[in-house]
């Protein structure tokens, strides 16, 4: 093999590699929302889940990706494991796809004179919207374009080295060649990180005489076994929920290349003879996409049934692995490549961040902050904040549009209210500071009335559908009220000499951090709230907006 072949080869394969990745990516960020919807909609049984698996796959051109966007469903409760695997099963289905775009398109029409003009076609989408979804329809179609380009060197690559090299004396081993090719078309799929791309690879080498019929179909097992390693390399870290998926995927396609492992000689011959049968000949890249599609859809066969038994079985695996407090449950950087999912994982999670939130400000409040369990909550607000944070920047680093923008910079400015509550909480616990009640005498109520305004405003917060929540304005204005009148009494009883003069600027400063907590909480759950999509809020978010710009 001479050096020029040699690059082709690398270069073709390089070329299909980048459009792959552009025409997976474009089309996820072009389309997120419609598969939000798709799976949050179709998904209700198994069968559906396995139909609209099958569509998005097919659409998309990554089972990764959809893979990715069951996780987060899953973390979000949107749908269960059971229709998860249904989902992965119809994604598996979905991928053959690819297969048959390369026998239908690659090895029948001028690849160059079409790929061309769609590369055209891409680039002008790009550079004419740079921030809307034509310009992510560009990406897609500048990739299929390159797709193409890619397949079309990678042809000229292989009838180049056809000659070069032999292969037959694996053929002389007969059935034990398989494992190797099976090893072969893993590997290639390990490399790569791209079933689609090794699957391209070996059609292209079987039409091109490299490989024969049965090698390529152990081939082609091998590509079904080492799309594996792509959920298993990113659960690495990731959610409980993101395992139980991935789990799924892994023991589906495993049983599947098993059973196309055992019955490899037979299905190819019955193939064949199919073909001929009605007089299609024996094209070899259709033999071996009608291969992957066929035992795909009988591994689906095989397994349907013993569902409920799986999902039992990965239920039971995990058990024993629950997230703790402090570790974030939705956040799951398999989701931040689709900014639509990922910014759902933060928005739940910012909810764990903000209910906690709330628990240490209410226990701090009714025991003067010196519950036993406030250094523990504290420690995990703490990892949970970092943790979104870290999360938004990466998220940051992704094509956004405007308003997903915007979300992610609310998000950052509620984890920053969170934190300050949180803090001043802690502060305040190391200080065992309390009220003096005693020095107040007949006015120690005002305390009272004090703690319990900011309470009533925590609570508002938290149902932002109550008519009490569009009052906030009026509410926020009665606790300042009753702190200024606090505030007034502390001074007039250090003034006359009723308390001294430290224990005074000691309850100044114990209750201006109390209003202080009370509004990072209460601003950040406000924010938390007018982020979110349809949250249902019943007045106008502006109103909250002019409420903060009033009084604090």
């Amino acid at each position: 093999m001479n050096l020029a072949l040699f690059g082709n080869l690398f270069g073709g394969l390089g070329l299909f590699l980048i459009g792959m990745r552009m025409m997976t990516t474009g089309l996820k960020l072009s389309t997120g929302k419609s598969l939000k919807r798709i799976l949050g909609e179709w998904t209700k049984s198994p069968g559906r889940g396995l139909f609209s698996g099958f569509l998005i796959t097919a659409l998309v051109q990554s089972s990764s990706a959809v893979t990715v966007a069951v996780i987060g469903f899953v973390n979000a409760g949107l749908i269960t494991l059971p229709q998860s695997i249904g989902v992965i099963y119809g994604s598996n289905i979905g991928t053959t796809v690819t297969g048959w775009i390369v026998a239908a398109v690659g090895f029948s029409v001028n690849l160059k004179a079409f790929a061309l003009p769609v590369i055209a076609l891409g680039a002008i989408m790009r550079l004419s919207g740079p921030t809307n979804r034509r310009a992510f329809f560009g990406d897609a179609f500048a990739g299929f374009g390159l797709f193409l380009m890619g397949i079309s060197t990678l042809q000229m690559s292989f009838k180049g080295i056809e000659s070069s090299i032999d292969l037959s004396s694996f053929a002389a081993m007969g059935a034990f060649s398989i494992p190797i090719f099976i090893g072969i078309g893993l590997t290639l799929t390990l490399l790569m990180q791209s079933s689609s791309a090794a699957m391209a690879l070996v059609l292209t080498a079987t039409v091109s005489g490299l490989l024969d019929l049965n090698q390529g179909a152990a081939a082609v097992i091998g590509t079904n076994i080492g799309t594996t390693s792509t959920a298993a390399l990113s659960v690495i870290g990731a959610t409980i929920n993101a395992k139980k998926v991935a789990a799924g995927h892994i023991i589906f396609n495993m049983i599947t290349a098993i059973v196309a492992l055992i019955i490899l000689p037979v299905l190819i011959k019955f193939i064949v003879f199919c073909m001929e049968l009605l007089n299609l000949g024996h094209d070899p890249a259709i033999v071996l996409a009608l291969f992957h599609t066929v035992f795909n859809c009988l591994g689906v066969l095989i397994l349907w049934p013993f569902t409920g038994k799986l999902v039992s079985f990965i239920e039971k695996r995990f058990a024993s692995s629950a997230d703790e407090k402090g570790r974030p449950k939705y956040l799951d950087n398999n989701v931040v490549g689709t900014p639509v999912l990922a910014l759902d994982a933060l928005t739940l999670e910012l909810e764990r961040i903000r209910a906690l939130t709330s628990r240490i400000v209410r226990k701090g409040l009714n025991s003067n902050f010196s519950y036993g369990a406030l250094p523990t909550d504290k420690e995990a607000q703490d990892n949970l904040i970092e943790a979104s944070r870290a999360f938004c920047a990466k998220l940051q680093s992704r094509p956004l549009t405007e308003s997903q923008g915007q979300q992610v910079a609310t998000a950052l400015r509620v984890l920053q209210y969170f934190r300050t509550a949180g803090a001043l909480c802690a502060s305040l616990e190391k200080k065992r500071i309390k009220p003096a009640l005693e020095k107040l005498g007949s006015d120690a109520d005002m305390v009272t009335v004090f703690q319990n305004s900011c309470i009533g405003v925590l609570n508002v917060t938290e149902n932002p559908c109550s008519e009490e929540f569009c009052q906030i304005d009026n509410m926020i204005h009665d606790m300042l009220s009753a702190y200024h009148d606090l505030k007034e009494k502390l001074l007039s009883a250090g003034g006359i000499g009723t308390i001294s003069v430290p224990e005074m600027v000691e309850q100044l400063e114990l209750f201006s951090k109390i209003r202080r907590i009370a509004r990072q909480a209460a601003k950040g759950a406000v924010y938390f709230v007018a982020m979110k999509p349809n949250s249902g809020i019943c007045c106008p978010t502006n109103t909250v907006k002019f409420a903060w710009n009033r009084h604090w």
